[in-house]
C-alpha cells in the first residue's frame, strides 16, 4: 500500500492535538507528573508523522455512578469543544467492556480513550500508565495489535504514520471536496473502525428490536393476504420493500439514538465525517446481517408452518420453491420495519452500547 507524501504541501507544520481529561485527585497529578516528565517526547518517538502538542485539563467529565458510555460521550464533548484530535479521559472510576473490569480502553469510532488510574496498582504507577497511554493512543490512530508490532519494527514506514500526519494536517477545501479527502485518505482506518465495531452484533444487543421483529415475522407468515401480496408482488417490489425496510430500520437506530453527530468547526471536521461515515457503515451493516438472519428464519417457518395445500387454495395454483422464497422475503422485510417500531423503544445507551465496540489496551 502507497502513502502521501509526508511532506507538507502548504509549508505549515502538521500538528496532532491530543487532549488529556483528568479528574481532581490522583488522576489529575499523575496526568500533570506524565506530561511533566517525558510523555510528550515518548509519544512522538512512538508515532512520529507530526508534531505532538499534549493539553491537561483537569474536569469531572461525568458524576458517579456513571456507565463506561457516558464517560466516553462526555470526553467527546470535551475533544469537540476544545478541537482536539484525540482525547484520554484519565479517571477514578471503574471501567469494563462487557461485564469485564478492564484497566483502559480505546473507541476508535469517537476518538477517545479512557483509563482508569485506580486500576493500574499502587507501583510502577507513572511507567504503567506512559505505557497504557501510548498503546491508546496506537488505538486510536485505528491500529490492532499487528499493526502496532510493525509500526515498532518499522515507523518510518508504517500506516501509522500516514495516519498521524494526515490527522495533523489541517486543510480548507469545503464541502463534497473535503469530505471526499476525509474518506479516500483514511479507508484503512475506516475499515479498521468499522471491522472492530463488529456490526454482525448490533442485532444481538438490541432486545427490543428483536422482540418487534419476531412479532411482526410470525403475524406475516401465518397470514394468507401476506401469501397473496407477495406472490403477485415480483422481485422488483419485493427489492423495495427489502430496501426500505432496511433503510427504516437505519434511520430509527441512528436518529432515535442521536448518533449522527453535528459540529461547526472546521478543525473538527474530519473527526465527524469520519465518525458519521463509520456510524453509517456499522448499523448498515449490523442491519444487514439481522436482515439475512430474519430471511433464513423466515424461510424455514414457511417450509415447516405453511401447509402446502393451504397455501396452494390463496394462491390458486401449486406453490413451488420460489412462492415460499416469495412469502419468506415479504415476511422478512415486514419483520424488520417490526424491529424498526422495536428499535424505537431501545434506550440510547443500549443503542450506543450495540453499536460501538469498546476494547481494552492490550499492554495492561
Amino acid at each position: 500500500m502507497e502513502f502521501e507524501d509526508d511532506s507538507p504541501s502548504s509549508g505549515e507544520e502538521a500538528v496532532v492535538v491530543l487532549g488529556v481529561v483528568a479528574a481532581p485527585g490522583q488522576p489529575i497529578g499523575l496526568a500533570r507528573k506524565l506530561v511533566d516528565a517525558d510523555l510528550t517526547e515518548h509519544v512522538q518517538t512512538s508515532f512520529p508523522g507530526a508534531r505532538w502538542q499534549i493539553e491537561v485539563v483537569e474536569a469531572s467529565v461525568v458524576q458517579p455512578p456513571a456507565t463506561d458510555a457516558q464517560i466516553v460521550d462526555a470526553a467527546r464533548d470535551v475533544l469537540l469543544e476544545r478541537e482536539w484530535d484525540l482525547v484520554v479521559c484519565l479517571t477514578d472510576l471503574p471501567l469494563h467492556v462487557g461485564r469485564r473490569p478492564v484497566v483502559a480502553h480505546a473507541n476508535a469510532v469517537h476518538g477517545v480513550a479512557v483509563l482508569s488510574v485506580p486500576a493500574l496498582g499502587p507501583t510502577g504507577l507513572r511507567q504503567r500508565a506512559r505505557a497504557t497511554v501510548t498503546g491508546l493512543i496506537g488505538r486510536l490512530l485505528g491500529a490492532d495489535a499487528d499493526d502496532l508490532r510493525d509500526h515498532q519494527k518499522a515507523p518510518s514506514k508504517s500506516p501509522l504514520r500516514h495516519r498521524v500526519r494526515q490527522l495533523g494536517t489541517d486543510v480548507d477545501d469545503e464541502g463534497t471536496a473535503f469530505t471526499a479527502r476525509v474518506l479516500t485518505g483514511n479507508l484503512r482506518l475506516l475499515s479498521g473502525m468499522v471491522r472492530a465495531n463488529r456490526p454482525w452484533r448490533l442485532a444481538l444487543g438490541l432486545t427490543r428490536a428483536l422482540t418487534g421483529a419476531i412479532a411482526a415475522g410470525v403475524f406475516a407468515l401465518v397470514t394468507a393476504d401476506i401469501w397473496l401480496l407477495a406472490d403477485t408482488f415480483g422481485w422488483v417490489r419485493l427489492t423495495g420493500v427489502a430496501v426500505g425496510s432496511i433503510v427504516a430500520i437505519t434511520a430509527t437506530l441512528i436518529v432515535g439514538a442521536n448518533l449522527w453527530e453535528r459540529g461547526s468547526s472546521r478543525q473538527s471536521r474530519e473527526q465527524i465525517v469520519l465518525f458519521n461515515t463509520v456510524t453509517v457503515i456499522t448499523v448498515v451493516l449490523g442491519v444487514a446481517a439481522f436482515y439475512a438472519a430474519l430471511f433464513v428464519l423466515a424461510t424455514v417457518g414457511a417450509l415447516c408452518l405453511v401447509v402446502p395445500q393451504v397455501f396452494g387454495d390463496a394462491l390458486g395454483h401449486d406453490p413451488g420453491i420460489t412462492d415460499y422464497l416469495e412469502v419468506a422475503w415479504l415476511t422478512c422485510s415486514l419483520a424488520t420495519v417490526g424491529g424498526a417500531l422495536g428499535a424505537g423503544l431501545e434506550t440510547d445507551e443500549a443503542v450506543r452500547d450495540a453499536a460501538y465496540t469498546q476494547h481494552p489496551a492490550d499492554s495492561v
